[in-house]
């Protein structure tokens, strides 16, 4: 028997902050829960039965039952986010006693300790919908692809959305760079290279720089290059619990640390100038970022020519690369320049990259706010 076994889906949380209901007289089962709580930040309401006080039961964000209490609660509203906690992995019965109590979740001591801590923190930090997650790559060399990521950060942020920047390539120099706060107080990537589990993504967002009414993850101009898979993982998923939009600048390189950034993207943009040798390597890439993610859009960047222009049109990019076409990413004059004067890829409202972006996401929308508070 698993340390986790689901009967239903998760229940959707409301953003609602605060800790779980715990339901045992069962004093080790609750030594052990309260030690769960504890390492997921959250301060629980213990009872021996369905609370007396009115909205008690139903207000809680998650009910944990112990198995020694399900006479005690057998009769009280049905609800979602209720889980059964027993020790026997071999008890047949527990099943019946779930579907009994209306429970969500039938969860096994200690094998689903780190299940249940993720569910506690979760609702501890009043997770709603997860941040709708764009990853950016180049498909060549020098396509442009910062540069959009930056732009499409700095444009989200300016509607209200909790945006997070993260940049996933250890030799680009640091996006903090591109927008001008290399020396802005906060945490760098090398901060999280040991970070295993849970990050908490609250804290994470507040130990960030925040440029431009954004938060930003990036390099710092140290040694360490590479972030290990498993800290790739915790960091990108930590920060796409607090909602809104996360943009995550990625090399072209599929490595492990790099799939598993993949693996949490919702859509990936890759900027290709429309040139011959800038597609056959663009192709590459794209099968070798196609293995991880399903939906990945071409944005075709200008060309070496006299005017910006390559040898093939828009259209005949994402024919070649086989992807649905997003857009041309346009030329803005001025752009290294405004940069040096501190002005960030995207911030000049009414600037070619801005009004790209801008019409980007009005096709792709997230929630103003994001998540939590």
């Amino acid at each position: 028997m698993a340390g986790v076994i689901t009967r239903d889906g998760p229940p959707p949380s409301d953003g609602r902050q605060g800790g779980p209901l715990i339901v045992t007289e069962d004093v080790d089962l609750l030594d052990d829960l309260l030690r769960l709580c504890a390492a997921a930040g959250a301060r629980p309401e213990v009872r021996h039965g369905v609370p007396e006080h009115r909205g008690g039961w139903d207000a809680a964000p998650l009910v944990l039952v112990g198995d020694d209490a399900v006479d005690r609660v057998r009769g009280a509203v049905r609800r979602r986010g209720v889980v059964l906690v027993g020790r026997d992995p071999d008890d047949s019965g527990v099943w019946q006693r779930a579907v009994e109590i209306g429970a969500d979740h039938v969860l096994v001591l200690p094998d689903g300790e780190r299940w249940l801590v993720d569910r506690i923190a979760d609702v501890a930090e009043g997770v709603g919908r997860p941040a709708l997650t764009v990853g950016v790559i180049g498909g060549s060399g020098g396509a442009g692809a910062s540069t959009l990521a930056c732009a499409l950060a700095v444009t989200a942020a300016r509607t209200g959305r909790r945006t997070l920047l993260v940049d996933g390539d250890p030799l680009g120099g640091g996006l903090d760079v591109l927008l001008g706060g290399e020396t802005a107080d906060g945490l760098r990537w090398p901060a999280f290279a040991q970070s295993r589990g849970r990050v908490g993504g609250g804290a994470l967002e507040e130990s960030l720089p925040e440029l431009h009414s954004l938060r930003v993850l990036s390099w710092d101009r140290g040694d360490t290059v590479v972030i290990p898979p498993e800290a790739m993982r915790a960091v990108i998923a930590a920060a796409r619990r607090r909602g809104g939009a996360v943009i995550v600048d990625l090399p072209r390189r599929v490595d492990e640390g790099v799939a598993e950034a993949l693996a949490q993207v919702d859509l990936g943009l890759m900027v290709v100038p429309p040139e011959l040798r800038a597609v056959a390597g663009a192709r590459r890439v794209a099968a070798a970022v196609g293995m991880v993610l399903r939906d990945l859009r071409v944005v075709v960047g200008r060309g070496g020519g006299p005017d910006g222009l390559g040898g093939f049109d828009a259209e005949e990019v994402a024919r070649l690369l086989g992807l649905p076409l997003v857009g041309e990413l346009p030329r803005e004059a001025g752009l290294l320049a405004a940069q040096a004067g501190g002005m960030p890829p995207g911030g000049v409202v009414r600037g070619p990259l801005a009004r790209f972006c801008t019409a980007f996401w009005e096709r792709v929308p997230v929630d103003a706010t994001g998540g939590g508070s």
